[in-house]
């Protein structure tokens, strides 16, 4: 009990210093004014007031304007939720800055999923043991569930090092085992329940065992009130090329599981530059996992959103946080241009006789976004927190 005081103490302290160091957003500056201001403001709704302040309805982008909003921070809006439906949170040990973000922002999160535990093979005949137990922070915990009490803790389980011979015994023997292990740990640590990542371990193959093996997982959890999401990955890159998951799959499963986790990124790669995550693209995925909008099953999936971009040159390409993005805007000063057919802005630089592409997300992208998510009555999955601009939360 003294540690979690003393958790709670440090993030109040936390969010002082926040204050004193973030820069002040315009209408902030505004506030401080006049007390009349505030009263109008607060008298205002929910969406205008957060719309007013960043323009995020402005497909018209300047590199300035950036820099001068992205890390602006109030209180007022921080405690606000524009989206309605479940909003899931990613955070990774690798990435400390999330870890605050949660904290900050944690009145627009449902549920919080941070990323610690991966399942491995122990031995030939099916056995497993649990990795990442060290980067448990029950502190960091307890402080999340004291400040929003209605958030549900539900930490990343990833299957890894797995081959086939060991894989196929552990989804035909081991699905009790894994259970009872998961409830044991979610116990000790006040977990709500788990996301589960294994499906793209198999690609595509064992369908009908790794179904079954998540049923039964399902089937214990549902006894002991925990919550079980099963990532998936998209059910298709185009309209002849078909993912690993599918509405079959998708129909096989909606009924057990508590929701779904769709990796709606990384569209592009390395290999094939382009957006992160065209809206086309998001539009296909839902419609293939649920054709028909008035379907009660919606609500259980949540759509991916990416808070990270990539930087692409002839010779490859690589993944970019906020931090990266910040010092390209400030050293470079580009024209930020908006690609009407993937609904992402994207910007053009050349260093050392190179040229550079970079795909960000931005206010009204993610905006975009975030009303496809909306129009069918689904939730959002962002991956993660910590990369994306501090101004971002601002439209949750």
């Amino acid at each position: 009990m003294m540690k979690t005081k003393l958790a709670i103490l440090c993030f109040l302290i936390f969010i002082f210093f926040h204050f004193a160091t973030a820069t002040l957003s315009k209408s902030d500056r505004k506030k401080s004014k006049s007390e009349k201001k505030i009263a109008k403001m607060d008298s205002q709704s929910e969406s205008d007031v957060s719309y007013k302040i960043h323009n995020a309805l402005n497909v018209s982008v300047n590199y300035q304007d950036i820099l001068d909003e992205h890390r602006s921070f109030s209180m007022t809006r921080a405690m606000i939720r524009h989206v309605h439906q479940d909003v899931l949170g990613y955070v990774t040990p690798w990435n400390s800055r999330g870890y605050d973000i949660a904290k900050l922002y944690s009145a627009k999160f449902t549920m919080m999923s941070p990323v610690w535990l991966q399942i491995k093979p122990k031995n030939e005949k099916g056995g497993f043991m649990f990795g990442g137990l060290h980067d448990i922070d029950i502190n960091w915990l307890f402080t999340l569930k004291h400040i929003n009490k209605k958030m549900k803790i539900v930490p990343r389980v990833i299957f890894e090092q797995w081959t086939y011979p060991t894989i196929t015994k552990l989804l035909e023997n081991k699905a009790e085992d894994v259970s009872m292990e998961l409830i044991s740990l979610a116990k000790d640590n006040a977990f709500d329940g788990y996301i589960i990542e294994i499906w793209s371990l198999l690609r595509g193959q064992m369908k009908m065992e790794l179904t079954n093996f998540i049923k039964k997982i399902a089937a214990e959890f549902k006894q002991q009130n925990l919550v079980l999401i099963l990532v998936i990955p998209p059910p298709s890159y185009s309209k002849t090329q078909i993912g690993m998951f599918v509405r079959e799959d998708f129909e096989n499963l909606v009924d057990h599981v508590t929701a779904f986790s769709l990796m709606t990124y990384d569209f592009s790669s390395p290999q094939k530059p382009g957006p992160n995550s065209p809206i086309p693209w998001l539009l296909q995925c839902v419609e293939d996992l649920i054709p028909n909008k008035s379907s009660p099953n919606k609500k259980k999936l949540l759509l991916g959103l990416n808070f990270y971009g990539n930087v692409y040159s002839k010779s490859g390409g690589k993944p970019i946080i906020g931090r990266e993005y910040i010092s390209l805007l400030e050293k470079y000063k580009p024209k930020i241009v908006f690609k009407n057919i993937s609904g992402e802005h994207v910007f053009r630089y050349r260093d050392e006789n190179i040229d550079y592409v970079v795909y960000y997300p931005t206010l009204y992208s993610i905006e975009l976004r975030l009303q496809l998510a909306k129009k069918f009555g689904i939730g959002i999955a962002i991956w993660e927190l910590g990369q994306g601009l501090d101004y971002f939360y601002d439209l949750l």
